[in-house]
């Protein structure tokens, strides 16, 4: 028998920034000389919900991360036909979703304009939300980046099952290397087949890579991966991989 007692979680107390201008700077030249994905050619726009964790103890490395992710997301236009849907929560009971955008630079206006406040995590109300937006249209894949789990983790999976019926895989990217938030991280992402990582402030160019794997999944599915994997993309196969 479960407990809905939500178990203790200790949160980081200090982070370093988990990128570098260089780094950004790399990596958006990198993508810009790859060519768009064979099978986006006429293809349906791809949709993918990006979901992010902006309670306080993210703040550390709040805006070094929302750097990578809003520069990232301003080169899918290269990638591919993609629409966004950014997703957000923090405070005590506040959990937002924007309008689903084709405009890279409209989305890294939404995800530039979120500054993290205090309170629990709401994965629970994260996974109800795309269960709602799946059933009323197609979603290809979610991005999901935090740091901790404060929640029934029975509760989360069984929403993570019923996704995963819908066929939307969840990438599960943690920051830091809290263990409860590991264990249900992983469990999500095994429920829905994608795919779980870890990112700190060593590994920024390992999550830009990431992120593009994912955008280029989203956008072109399976083959646009592996054709992405094929060229050199070393997250993609570590992507590919877990999917399998």
């Amino acid at each position: 028998m479960t407990s809905d007692k939500k178990a203790p979680v200790r949160r980081g107390e200090t982070r370093q920034p988990a990128s570098s201008a260089a780094d950004v700077g790399a990596f958006l030249a990198e993508v810009r000389s790859r060519p768009a994905p064979a099978a986006q050619a006429g293809a349906a726009r791809g949709r993918l919900i990006f979901a992010m964790d902006a309670t306080m103890s993210r703040q550390p490395t709040w805006d070094h991360a929302l750097q990578i992710q809003a520069e990232m997301f301003a080169e899918t236009a290269r990638i591919g036909g993609l629409d966004v849907q950014l997703v957000y929560f923090r405070g005590l009971a506040e959990c937002r979703a924007s309008k689903w955008v084709g405009d890279p630079s409209a989305l890294a206006r939404l995800m530039t304009g979120v500054d993290c406040r205090g309170g629990h995590t709401q994965i629970r109300k994260v996974l109800a939300h795309v269960l709602k937006e799946a059933r009323r249209h197609k979603v290809n894949a979610v991005v999901y980046v935090g740091d901790c789990v404060e929640e029934n983790v029975d509760d989360l999976c069984a929403r993570a099952g019923e996704i995963g019926l819908l066929g939307v895989p969840v990438f599960m990217f943690q920051e830091g290397h809290e263990p409860v938030a590991e264990a249900a991280f992983r469990e999500i992402a095994r429920l829905t087949r994608g795919a779980w990582c870890r990112f700190d402030r060593s590994s920024a160019r390992e999550l830009r890579e990431l992120l593009s794997a994912v955008a280029v999944y989203a956008a072109g599915g399976r083959k646009a991966l592996a054709d992405h994997s094929r060229a050199g993309g070393g997250a993609a196969t570590a992507l590919l991989e877990q999917l399998d």
